[in-house]
């Protein structure tokens, strides 16, 4: 196992640098990562969790576009209520958790998102 200030083989990044990049735009930087990497496993997990965690955040806000869009319509103001304290809550821990994910690569452990990071684990090989 590599050591925290090693370079990984296809970036020249210590990987636990390299596994916060990953993070840092996701999932542009994520599949940037997993087109260099071939040698780090870390980093192949952050690589796809982080491009599996950016799809997933790109879907939840066209679910919530849709949603609002459908409530506003059938449920005027209701809908907008609801929308408008739910949704600044969602984002927040939205937020929260892609924090959680920049610290943890930083660190250098493998943490897993439920669901999301089993299928990054089996992706990366680990």
């Amino acid at each position: 196992m590599k050591s925290a200030g090693q370079q990984t083989g296809g970036t020249g990044l210590a990987p636990n640098v390299a596994s916060l990049l990953c993070y840092i735009c996701a999932p542009i930087t994520s599949v940037v990562f997993l087109l260099i990497e071939k040698e780090n496993k870390d980093v192949k997990f952050h690589a796809w969790q982080g491009t599996l965690y950016g799809a997933a955040v790109i879907a939840l806000n066209i679910v919530l576009q849709l949603l609002g869009f459908l409530l506003g319509h059938m449920i005027d103001f209701l809908g907008a209520v609801i929308l408008s304290f739910l949704l600044p809550l969602l984002w927040i821990g939205v937020f929260i958790l892609w924090v959680v994910l920049l610290v943890k690569a930083y660190q250098g452990e493998r943490w897993k998102i439920p669901v999301l990071g089993d299928i990054a684990a089996q992706k990366a090989g680990v």
